[in-house]
């Protein structure tokens, strides 16, 4: 994300960002570790990931667009147009991310469910902004 998305690095100045970084790979154990516990509790999605929301919202100040979710055209929607302005950047990586290391079980019913799932929780972090 951060070699993509330099604007990222703005919220880490204090972290080694080099590839194999322990200090990355901590925080990607994190943003896991968040993401297993929003899995746990899918029929509470706002309870679960309430203190997130507000770590970024409000200690962190994280620009929420780094969470938005895409305008919903639907699967024929270009990924242009979906990466525009930093559409779904999080969720992007996270997809890309997987489909490279997970390749043969990354079909497109996996990929939709993930896309769905990653918007529920973009959505739910960037809700104390409003």
């Amino acid at each position: 994300m951060f070699l993509s998305f330099p604007t990222t690095k703005t919220y880490f100045p204090h972290f080694d960002l080099s590839h194999g970084s322990a200090q990355v790979k901590g925080h990607g154990k994190k943003v896991g570790e968040a993401l297993g516990n929003a899995v746990a509790h899918m029929d509470d999605l706002p309870g679960a990931l309430s203190a997130l929301s507000d770590l970024h919202a409000y200690k962190l100040r994280v620009d929420p667009v780094n969470f938005k979710v895409s305008s919903g055209a639907g699967p024929a929607e270009s990924w242009a147009e979906r990466s525009r302005g930093f559409q779904k950047l999080l969720s992007h990586c996270l997809l890309v991310t997987l489909a490279c290391h997970n390749p043969a079980e990354f079909t497109p019913a996996v990929h939709a469910s993930l896309d769905k799932f990653l918007a529920s929780v973009s959505t739910v972090l960037v809700s104390k902004y409003r």
